[in-house]
């Protein structure tokens, strides 16, 4: 499967990065980290040492620096988080099993 044709895809990947690259205060990275326990259930590594601590707090106090809109920004980018895990996980447990570039499969 191509993580990247997940819907959300073009938050939770870079936020994955950003997490590698020691980027710990982006928006990506704050979802990521509201979705660690998720994320590595299904196999992606999440370095979990550069996770932000109040992942949710952090991002909404950041967002109301920067948007007039940050509640209902705040909202939408937590459904497009839950859709990128809940289409991973939907492949993961049912549509995955033979293919190798899943996560979670050795």
């Amino acid at each position: 499967m191509n993580l990247e044709e997940l819907p959300g895809a073009d938050l939770i990947l870079p936020g994955i990065d950003d997490l590698h690259n020691g980027e710990t205060n982006t928006v990506a990275s704050l979802l990521v980290a509201i979705a660690a326990t998720r994320l590595t259930e299904v196999g992606l590594d999440i370095p979990k040492d550069r996770l932000a601590p109040e992942p949710e707090l952090t991002l909404y106090a950041r967002l109301l620096h920067e948007r007039s809109d940050a509640y209902s920004y705040y909202n939408a980018l937590l459904s497009r988080l839950n859709s990128f895990c809940n289409a991973l996980e939907f492949s993961y447990k049912y549509g995955a099993s033979n293919n190798p570039n899943t996560p979670g499969q050795n």
